[in-house]
């Protein structure tokens, strides 16, 4: 399989030859093999792992994002990846980085979905006369 990694502005990995991938979602791990279905999937912040011949088992933290499988080419984009040797380190900056969300963050989003229910709300009433 061919595996391309895609963040915002950059492409983190491209790698030809890999014989498995194994992805989380919010629902739990898949793996995916070479002649394995077309497929779709949401990624949940964790641990991406891929194994190839030369490079031999490769793990990737990755956050959110969107895996797709068609034919022998697998693209996985996602907002931040971090590569690494030591799984115990990639755990830990899944938890900093991707699980915990700054101050900052939760306070945008907050403000947002007051803006969308206040735009939902006066739609509706709006719609209604």
């Amino acid at each position: 399989m061919q595996l391309k990694i895609l963040l915002p502005f950059q492409v983190f990995a491209e790698k030809t030859g890999v014989s498995r991938i194994v992805a989380e979602t919010h629902e739990g791990s898949f793996g995916i093999l070479p002649h394995r279905l077309d497929c779709v999937a949401a990624l949940a912040p964790g641990i991406l792992t891929y194994e190839t011949e030369s490079d031999g088992e490769v793990f990737v933290a990755v956050d959110e994002g969107v895996l797709v499988k068609t034919g022998a080419d697998v693209l996985v984009s996602v907002r931040r990846a971090l590569g690494g040797t030591d799984l115990g380190q990639l755990h830990d900056a899944v938890k900093q980085e991707f699980l915990a969300l700054d101050e900052n963050e939760q306070t945008v989003r907050s403000v947002m979905a007051k803006l969308e229910m206040g735009f939902l709300h006066r739609f509706a009433s709006f719609q209604n006369e």
